[in-house]
């Protein structure tokens, strides 16, 4: 189903005549990748793409106009301008568009719309965009990770990992760099000016063409004994979730499923209940999470769809971006120059090499 097949179908559902997306994910989504971001602190764009049953059309204002259309947008897509001085985007949409109608953002007399659900699962081209944009991850990640040392801190090696992953013209709206203090104390290590110490962790969530992708990586200098086990036995509840998902997905499914999958993993490898302390991950693409799974998430399972887990463990975490389909569960954020151990799912038929630790 084309995107404009889904975006049909809701038209009907809802009893709409247009929709409206001016959230940066969704515009890029419906436009192909374009990007509609000045000022990334406001969560609305300088544009908005419009569906209205027969075509995709953009609106806004005369100063933005024109590197839209040279640099954002297919050739085909009409761009609708307004004084920048005149009125507001809500108001220029609203003039603009049949109703009733729905937007993703605040426009009078229209009716509020999600597009969580619209946006799964993936298209082709945006498939092939995800990996282009998860191998450009890795590649940037590994190259920081293997040239780090005990003294950096953690905010040296945070500059490094935007610097490169910038350059690639790749966003980096989540970069946490864990040094081996603060990644036992805390799960969210976002980065501050203490040393990495005797390891650390790299996690990342990045993007580009409104596409996400998240990664981490494991270094070690003087990795502390418990440091490989616990992270196979992070990667046994990844690989158990991947699994869980792919099934989800065959079988319709919901995020709750998997969810359980994930608590069962857990207590099989030893550490029962440690999901509490730190959210599982789930389904990504046009969002660094579309949703994330909680016990009996009703969220649909799509296939095929891109889907990070990131399971942690007392120090260690276990986070890759994976493409599930129906027979393929398909590493994305690999460049195949890191080291693998193979782990086996709990309560599935599955083994995948997952990344382990890189000793210094």
């Amino acid at each position: 189903m084309t995107l404009t097949d889904r975006l049909d179908q809701y038209l009907r559902t809802a009893g709409l005549e247009a929709v409206w997306f001016a959230r940066p994910n969704s515009f890029a989504w419906l436009t192909g990748g374009g990007d509609n971001v000045v000022d990334r602190e406001v969560g609305v764009g300088v544009a908005a793409a419009g569906y209205d049953g027969d075509e995709i059309r953009v609106v806004t204002d005369n100063i933005e106009a024109p590197r839209l259309r040279d640099e954002e947008l297919d050739s085909d897509v009409p761009v609708e301008t307004f004084d920048w001085h005149a009125e507001s985007l809500a108001e220029a949409v609203a003039e603009a568009s049949p109703t009733p109608a729905a937007a993703d953002f605040d426009v009078s007399g229209f009716e509020s719309v999600d597009a969580t659900q619209l946006r799964q699962p993936l298209t082709e081209a945006q498939v092939e965009q995800c990996r282009e944009l998860a191998r450009d991850t890795a590649e940037a990640v590994e190259a920081v990770a293997r040239n780090v040392e005990p003294s950096h801190t953690e905010l040296d090696v945070t500059a490094v990992v935007r610097q490169k992953l910038e350059g690639r013209g790749i966003a980096t709206p989540v970069v946490l760099v864990g040094s081996a203090e603060r990644a036992q104390s805390y799960r969210h290590y976002t980065p501050t000016d203490t040393e990495l110490g005797d390891y650390a962790l790299v996690s990342v969530t990045v993007e580009r063409n409104g596409l996400h992708v998240s990664t981490t990586r494991a270094v070690a200098f003087d990795p502390p004994e418990w440091l490989m086990e616990r992270t196979h036995e992070a990667a046994r509840v990844e690989t158990t979730a991947l699994a869980a998902t792919q099934a989800a997905g065959q079988d319709g499914g919901t995020a709750g499923d998997v969810f359980e999958a994930i608590q069962d993993a857990y207590a099989e490898v030893g550490w029962e209940g440690e999901w509490q302390n730190h959210h599982q991950g789930g389904a990504t693409g046009f969002a660094g999470r579309e949703w994330i799974a909680t016990p009996g998430h009703e969220g649909e399972v799509a296939l095929p769809h891109g889907y990070a887990w990131n399971p942690t463990i007392a120090g260690t975490k276990s986070e890759d971006t994976y493409l599930i389909s129906g027979d393929d569960i398909e590493l994305l954020s690999g460049t195949g120059d890191w080291p693998t151990e193979t782990v086996s799912a709990v309560g599935y038929d599955l083994e995948l090499p997952r990344h382990t630790v890189l000793e210094l």
